[in-house]
């Protein structure tokens, strides 16, 4: 899935729980699962700080094609296929802007455009989905110049519960990023170290993070429900020893919490 960093953990959970809420109908009619709420989210990577975000997901199949949106991001699987997905994907990573004290004093990154593909294959499972084990590779770059860098997110979902009213899935990822976007969002140069008092520092690529999360949705009626999760992410390696860190946390928790519409 699309994974903006800002909204790595809550919505990727909560909307691979849409995706596997609706049911795969022969009407060849627009249907799926529409989740409106709010979530929050870190700041920026590695901050201390969160921030309140709308949750506005959407699972739509139509002919075949399932059409995803959630966490500033959109992606389409082209495969009509229940066990494999593949598609392209394209998400919004938020600015690093108006940051607190000596982070204030680094210069503001940009919104950035990231745009790649995914696939993901699905293991196991009854006819209701549950027992799954899902599997997934999602490779994005930067494509408006904002980091010019390099993501690469693997992640395994298991559905423990999943019944007509209630259902729970477990979440576990990791990304790795290129040597790009570690030194724009981890870096500190020279001179911003002078600017900034903050120490130099010169990240390479690798393993940014580890994170797990809970999703877990309930169905008043066929139609009307909620849908949470709650997760972090945790910083790891060249990562969690950087300035910016070091300001911040290397725990990164995220959640939300929507109201669903099924049609």
């Amino acid at each position: 899935m699309f994974r903006p960093t800002m909204l790595a953990c809550a919505f990727v959970a909560l909307s691979a729980s849409v995706s596997q809420a609706q049911e795969i109908e022969a009407d060849p009619s627009p249907h799926g699962v529409v989740a409106i709420g709010a979530g929050v989210a870190p700041d920026f990577d590695g901050s201390k700080d969160v921030r309140v975000l709308p949750a506005i997901l959407a699972d739509i199949r139509w002919r075949g094609v399932n059409v995803q949106v959630g966490g500033q991001g959109l992606r389409a699987d082209i495969v009509s296929n229940s066990r494999l997905a593949f598609g392209p994907v394209i998400g919004v990573r938020l600015p690093r802007d108006d940051a607190d004290g000596r982070m204030g004093l680094l210069p503001e990154i940009d919104t950035a455009i990231e745009a790649g593909a995914f696939v993901g294959y699905r293991f196991g499972g009854n006819e209701g989905g549950q027992g799954a084990l899902e599997t997934e590779l999602s490779v994005v770059q930067d494509v408006s110049g904002a980091h010019d860098g390099l993501l690469a997110t693997a992640r395994v979902s298991y559905f423990a519960i999943r019944s007509d009213t209630f259902s729970l899935s477990l979440d576990a990822r990791t990304t790795w990023v290129n040597q790009d976007y570690a030194r724009t969002y981890f870096g500190v140069t020279p001179a911003e170290a002078v600017a900034s008092g903050l120490a130099a520092y010169r990240p390479g690529s690798g393993i940014r993070d580890v994170g797990m999360s809970l999703t877990a949705g309930y169905w008043f009626s066929p139609r009307i429900g909620v849908m949470g999760a709650v997760g972090a992410n945790y910083l790891v390696g060249d990562f969690a020893d950087s300035p910016i860190t070091d300001e911040g946390r290397r725990w990164q928790p995220m959640g939300a919490l929507t109201v669903t519409y099924r049609f």
